[in-house]
């Protein structure tokens, strides 16, 4: 009985560690569509803002796959 309620823990604390995922890709859709706000007023800097969108782009992702690579340990540890 106790085995049973550690598993339905670890499956609730997976799905929770999950939402990570939901905010990573929201942060995405903002980096890029302030990337297309920025490059709409002064396409002349289009390098130098297409270097911060990246930049921008790999954090937040960061952060997702820290989520995910949470919840993989919790489910399989």
């Amino acid at each position: 009985m106790n085995d049973i309620r550690v598993q339905g823990f670890k499956l609730i604390g997976a799905g929770m560690a999950t939402i990570a995922l939901a905010g990573a890709g929201t942060g995405v859709g903002i980096v890029f569509g302030a990337f297309l706000c920025a490059y709409a007023r002064n396409p002349y800097l289009r390098d130098n803002l297409f270097r911060y969108a990246i930049l921008g782009f790999a954090l937040t992702e960061a952060v997702g796959l820290l989520g995910l690579m949470k919840a993989f340990v919790i489910l399989f540890k």
